[in-house]
C-alpha cells in the first residue's frame, strides 16, 4: 500500500510551498532513489496544469565526475541546468543520496575547481530566487544511507521526516501556516533593528544587520522548514564561534571549527577535523571569507543531528552561519560560489541581545510579540 505521507508531502511542495500555477515550468530533481516522490509530485504537478520536467540522477555519478574529470571539465557548466536557473518558474530539488561520504576521498582542490566554475550560475539562482522569479523547494526523500548518517534505521527516518514537515497530520497545510504567524511576530519585531550580540558559550560575536530585513522560512523553500535569517552587514561581524556540529561540505565532514572575525572577515580558522577542506573553501573566493546568512533555528520536532543541513540549520535551540553567498532579496551584498551552514547550539546558556534588549535565552524567544 503507498505511504500517505508521500502523497501528502507531494500536494504540500506543489500546492503550499511553490504554488504551481497552470503553464507554468517546474524541473523536478533528485536521484533514482527519490522516484516514488518524484513521480508524485509529477503527478501533483500536471493536475495543477504546469509542465513537469523531471531530472533523475544516478547514485555514484557525482564520485565518477570528480574521480574521472579533467579540470577544464571540472569548470563545464550544464546548459541543461543553466536552462533551469535562467528561465524555469519552479526547482524542486529533493535530497536523496544513496551515499553521502562519496566524495570523502576526494582532493578538495578539485571540489574547490567545481565551486568557483558555479559562482557565476549560484549569483544568477540566488538572484531569481531572491525576486521570486525562480521559486525553490528543497527537501528529502528519506535514504538507507541518511538514515545511517543519522543513526537511525530507515524506518524511524521516515517518521522523522514526515513528522517535521506534519505530514503525520490530517492537515500538514494549516500547520505550517500556524508556524507562519508565530514567526511573523519575530520577524515585525525584529524590523528596523540594527545591532545583534550573541553570547554563550561557545560564541562571544557582534553583528550589524542595520537596514537588512529579517526573513520568515515557512516552508515556502525548504520543506521542512522553521528558521528566522538573514544576511548580515557584510563587514561588521567581530568575535568568535565555535561550533557545536560538523560542518559538512560535499560529503566531507569538519569538525570543531572555529572562526574569528574581523571587520567582517574570518582572519582565523581551524578545526579538530578537515581543517585542510575548510581553508580550501575560504580560498574559493573573496566572499567564501565572509558571512552570507544569521539565523536562529525554530523547528522543536527537529532534535537530533542528521548531517543534513535541510533539517540540522532549522533545529529548535541552536543558530547558524552560512559562510559565502548572501540573499540579495533582504540587502546583502555577499558574493560566493559556495553557502555553508554551520550550527552553534545555544540550548546550555546561549544568549542573543538585540539593541541590547534580551531577544533569546537557551532555546527561548523573550520578547512581548
Amino acid at each position: 500500500m503507498p505511504d500517505q505521507r508521500v502523497e501528502r508531502l507531494a500536494r504540500l511542495i506543489v500546492e503550499y510551498s511553490m504554488k504551481v500555477q497552470p503553464g507554468e515550468r517546474i524541473a523536478v530533481a533528485g536521484t533514482t532513489l527519490a522516484e516514488p516522490i518524484m513521480l508524485e509530485c509529477l503527478r501533483q504537478i500536471l493536475k495543477a496544469g504546469a509542465h513537469p520536467q523531471l531530472m533523475p540522477s544516478f547514485p555514484g555519478q557525482d564520485f565518477i565526475t570528480f574521480n574521472e574529470a579533467s579540470d577544464v571539465q571540472l569548470e563545464y557548466t550544464s546548459p541543461f541546468l543553466t536552462t533551469v536557473v535562467e528561465e524555469f518558474d519552479g526547482f524542486i530539488q529533493f535530497s536523496s543520496t544513496a551515499n553521502s561520504r562519496q566524495l570523502s576521498g576526494i582532493n578538495p582542490e578539485r571540489q574547490g575547481i567545481r565551486a568557483k566554475a558555479m559562482t557565476p550560475l549560484m549569483k544568477r539562482y540566488m538572484e531569481r530566487h531572491g525576486t521570486r522569479d525562480l521559486r525553490l523547494l528543497i527537501t528529502m526523500f528519506p535514504t538507507a544511507a541518511q538514515a545511517q548518517d543519522a543513526e537511525m534505521s530507515l524506518v524511524e527516518l521516515e517518521d522523522y521526516v514526515y513528522a517535521s514537515t506534519y505530514c503525520d497530520t490530517d492537515d500538514p497545510v494549516g500547520a505550517w501556516g500556524k508556524i507562519f504567524a508565530q514567526q511573523q511576530k519575530l520577524v515585525d519585531w525584529l524590523k528596523g533593528k540594527e545591532t545583534v550580540v550573541v553570547k554563550g558559550p561557545e560564541v562571544d560575536l557582534k553583528l550589524s544587520i542595520k537596514g537588512r530585513d529579517f526573513v520568515n522560512a515557512h516552508g515556502d523553500i525548504n520543506m521542512p522548514d522553521g528558521e528566522v535569517y538573514t544576511s548580515p552587514v557584510e563587514d561588521s561581524l567581530e568575535g568568535w564561534i565555535r561550533f557545536s556540529y560538523p560542518a559538512i561540505m560535499r560529503g566531507q565532514e569538519v569538525v570543531g571549527t572555529e572562526l574569528r572575525f574581523e571587520a567582517g572577515k574570518v582572519v582565523e580558522a581551524r578545526a579538530q577535523k578537515g581543517e585542510s577542506m575548510l581553508l580550501q573553501m575560504l580560498d574559493v573566493d573573496e566572499g567564501a571569507r565572509y558571512a552570507g546568512e544569521f539565523a536562529i533555528g525554530t523547528n522543536k520536532r527537529i532534535n537530533r543531528f542528521m548531517r543534513n543541513i535541510l533539517f540540522d540549520e532549522k533545529m529548535g535551540d541552536t543558530i547558524h552561519l552560512a559562510l559565502g553567498a548572501g540573499f540579495a532579496e533582504i540587502g546583502g551584498k555577499n558574493e560566493s560560489g559556495i553557502h555553508w551552514d554551520m550550527l552553534c547550539d545555544m540550548k546550555d546558556g546561549g544568549k542573543i541581545f538585540v539593541d541590547d534588549e534580551l531577544f533569546y535565552d537557551s532555546g527561548e524567544f523573550k520578547i512581548d510579540s
